[in-house]
């Protein structure tokens, strides 16, 4: 049975109150992600936050008679929480409550399928945990009750600091080994040109990975249903290829615990050549998570990556006007729908575009018969010219310079 949900916001200022109504709108959406039900929300008007429960003790009573009558079982805050103001809370109440951070988390576990995304899950709930362990107090041994309580870790969850520090300290070990697989992974790769796919949450991006790639990659209409990081050929032109990979999406205010922890994912987008940036068209926030998204980028390191910005689901879109307005302050954006394939012509001569100017020409002498050695040159870019001379075979090839000097690494020892 899913939780009945109240959802609560708090702003200092009565003209604060849209924005707001905007973040509960898509907190929301994150309880449908994660399962429950809402059944109503409330927005307080407190010029001073109280420390002790953030809303004062008389809207905590009003809120426990709202849970009386509506039958709530569960309490999220749009705003952080401290541990002190969730034990104040839930003593005054006599219900559940969290916080935004918590319901993230929690999304996180339920869709966290390979080890190293159970691993990052776990590790991000952990150490969110640990910050809370005097607050919650005996709320430590409650588990399984439903939003805010699931994960890769839950079973750790009645340990004492120390164990939760050894168990976190063998999270990031295990962390780290990926990452150095990871790391070279990468370095196979570094001779073929990377495009990263990243964007807000939800925008599309997994759809988009599938049609650029013809990969079988799972799509939901959920917040977070992509967490692994997958990478498939991407085929630019005939003697091109690239190698693209699908992300996990952002979110404002996204858990510094799960950034922390999903860095050798994120390191996909960091060590790209080229950022795919999605957002959806249809989503009356666009702006604001163009924004988030820029901003997280530039927190993990890859705000001054080469990006091209992708204006997706066109297809939801009814008001032309939009696409005027959109295209006016953002020069050089995209607009495709990746259900439809509207647009994904003009998205791959724009990224044809992009890297082909980052290519160079260089020049390569082989002996005129060796049809080996020319064969592998000219699979390792696009054949500009070719002509023989006393014996030996050049050949001017169009590549990217980390591929071309690979090669003429090799033929030198050959």
């Amino acid at each position: 049975m899913s939780s009945r949900v109240l959802l609560v916001g708090v702003v200092k200022l009565s003209r604060q109150r849209w924005v707001k109504a905007d973040a509960l709108k898509e907190l929301a959406a994150l309880i449908k992600t994660a399962g429950g039900s809402v059944v109503e929300k409330l927005i307080q008007v407190r010029s001073r936050l109280e420390p002790a429960t953030l809303i004062g003790k008389g809207k905590a009573e009003e809120i426990k008679e709202l849970c009386r009558q509506y039958a709530i079982d569960l309490i999220v805050f749009e705003d952080e929480l401290t541990p002190t103001q969730l034990r104040n809370l839930e003593d005054i109440i006599g219900v559940r409550v969290i916080d935004r951070a918590a319901v993230i988390l929690d999304i996180f576990a339920l869709h966290a399928r390979t080890a190293e995304a159970k691993a990052q899950v776990e590790l991000a709930q952990l150490e969110y945990i640990k910050t809370r362990l005097t607050g919650l107090g005996i709320e430590m041994s409650r588990l399984g009750g439903g939003i805010g309580t699931r994960g890769p870790g839950e079973t750790k969850l009645e340990v004492d600091r120390r164990r939760i520090e050894q168990r976190i300290t063998a999270l990031r070990r295990e962390l780290a080994r990926i990452e150095q697989e990871r790391q070279l992974q990468r370095r196979c790769r570094s001779s073929v040109w990377q495009i990263a796919l990243a964007g807000y949450t939800n925008a599309g991006k997994t759809t988009l990975f599938n049609r650029l790639t013809s990969a079988n990659a799972k799509v939901s209409d959920q917040l977070f249903a992509t967490l692994d990081a997958t990478t498939r050929v991407y085929q630019i032109s005939q003697e091109v290829k690239a190698v693209l990979t699908d992300t996990v999406g952002f979110i404002r205010n996204l858990p510094l615990q799960l950034v922390a922890s999903f860095r050798s994912t994120l390191a996909e987008i960091r060590e790209s050549d080229l950022v795919l940036h999605v957002a959806d068209i249809s989503e009356p926030q666009v702006e604001s998570q163009i924004d988030t998204v820029n901003e997280t980028l530039t927190v993990i390191g890859a705000g001054e990556k080469p990006t091209i910005l992708v204006f997706n689901k066109i297809d939801r879109l009814f008001d032309e006007a939009m696409i005027f307005r959109l295209k006016r302050h953002y020069p050089g954006a995209v607009f495709v729908s990746a259900l439809t394939s509207t647009g994904l012509n003009e998205l791959h001569q724009v990224i044809w575009d992009y890297i082909s100017k980052q290519m160079v020409i260089r020049k390569f002498t082989v002996p005129e018969n060796r049809w080996d050695l020319v064969a592998r040159i000219k699979r390792s870019g696009i054949l500009v010219s070719e002509r023989v001379f006393d014996g030996r075979r050049q050949l001017k090839i169009k590549g990217f310079p980390a591929k071309l000097g690979k090669l003429r690494k090799e033929l030198k020892r050959v």
